[in-house]
């Protein structure tokens, strides 16, 4: 069975999802996936919001390695994060719909670089994120 590179990126985000605790309990949603990209999305909560009323940014984080991680591992080899650095632009408010980007700027051989952009639905940037990703070895999905 001859999969496309987009069926690919699918079943692999399917079968990841199927056990992401974490991103579901976020409240995000995989809006799109393709090879080397993702966008997820979640809409700020009472229990996102820190001390100062705005979206904490660690929540703001969790989506955008969320949207790193389907990108990076859209072609069915199972990678992780290396590292990756995150800098906060502009606040998440209460009620807020946040989208973050990920888009693949490099892959050779084990290593990748992605940057994801988490913007409201205003199209503000909300935080830009630069990530690594180190493939670990296995498939996602069995093809």
């Amino acid at each position: 069975m001859d999969l496309s590179p987009d069926e690919v990126a699918r079943r692999s985000a399917d079968a990841m999802w199927a056990n992401d605790r974490a991103s579901k309990w976020l409240g995000a949603v995989i809006d799109a996936v393709g090879p080397g990209t993702a966008t997820l999305s979640m809409t700020v909560e009472a229990h996102h919001c820190n001390g100062h009323d705005i979206c904490h940014g660690g929540y703001i984080f969790t989506l955008a390695d969320s949207a790193f991680a389907f990108a990076c591992n859209s072609y069915n080899d199972r990678a992780v994060a290396q590292h990756n650095v995150i800098s906060y632009i502009a606040p998440g408010r209460l009620g807020d719909r946040l989208s973050a980007v990920a888009t693949e700027v490099i892959r050779e051989g084990r290593s990748g670089v992605y940057d994801v952009t988490v913007r409201n639905q205003h199209g503000v940037t909300v935080a830009t994120f630069r990530g690594a990703s180190r493939t670990i070895g296995g498939l996602n999905f069995q093809p």
